[in-house]
């Protein structure tokens, strides 16, 4: 009775290949997850050390630039002082 009681390897335990399975696939998932998210944390962090830098060299160009929204008077005036040239070397027969 005591051998009844024993249970025999065979049929009973090949239930459990499929939880062998999925726990083998799950830790391969997460394995390939981890190696393409760290390279992406690694970017962000270095990214995140250098934005005061670029927003520093930004706002340079931004004050560096600001004189060219004048340009456009600025030609607008030329146009008028050439129309204004033009006009008087007809005048004067050039």
């Amino acid at each position: 009775m005591v051998l009844l009681a024993q249970q025999a390897p065979g049929p009973a335990e090949a239930h459990l290949f499929g939880w062998y399975l999925g726990f083998a696939i799950a830790v391969v998932v997460i394995a390939v997850v981890v190696a393409l998210v760290a390279p992406i944390l690694v970017l962000a962090a270095r990214i995140a050390r250098q934005a005061p830098q670029i927003n520093q060299a930004l706002q340079q160009s931004y004050r560096n630039t600001l004189p060219l929204a004048d340009l456009r008077q600025t030609i607008d005036h030329a146009e008028v002082i050439i129309g204004g040239l033009e006009r008087g070397r007809a005048r004067l027969g050039g």
